[in-house]
């Protein structure tokens, strides 16, 4: 994080744990005497999307945070050798990076050699509107709602 912050500036919403880790392990201290780290408090959605969505890349291990990035077209760098979200990296936005290649990551985003990627087919924020209308049909007396891709929903 630290070599990172030198790139550009860094807010870190640390969640309650994490920071107690950072503490035990000696790290927090480091981290709050950087001056291009910020350090939050953990952040509700709405607050959480709105400092991703204002973000030039994203730097995470969360599964969710790659789904966000991907939908928002944010560069998204998951500190991970694999994910459970592979849509996010064949189409989107998201890299999976070692420690190590975090900052070479960096440096493409930020020279803007990231691939633009595109929203997976689905995510088009009317999933919703779609749940409502397979429920519907089926307290209708239709076909039972389906987790979307064709199988009966559980």
């Amino acid at each position: 994080m630290r070599d990172a912050a030198r790139r550009l500036p860094l807010a870190f919403p640390v969640h309650p744990r994490t920071r107690r880790s950072l503490a035990d392990f000696g790290l927090l201290p480091r981290l709050e005497a950087e001056p291009r780290i910020r350090l939050v408090e953990p952040l509700g959605y709405v607050s959480f999307m709105a400092l991703v969505s204002g973000a030039r890349c994203a730097i995470t291990d969360s599964g969710g945070v790659q789904e966000e990035t991907t939908y928002l077209g944010i560069p998204c760098l998951t500190l991970r050798d694999t994910t459970e979200r592979p849509v996010t990296v064949t189409l989107g936005t998201n890299r999976l990076v070692s420690r190590e290649g975090l900052g070479a990551a960096l440096d493409a985003v930020l020279r803007g050699a990231w691939p633009e990627g595109r929203r997976p087919p689905g995510w088009d924020g009317r999933a919703a509107t779609r749940v409502a209308d397979s429920i519907g049909r089926w307290f209708a007396g239709g076909a039972a709602p389906t987790s979307g891709g064709g199988r009966p929903a559980s």
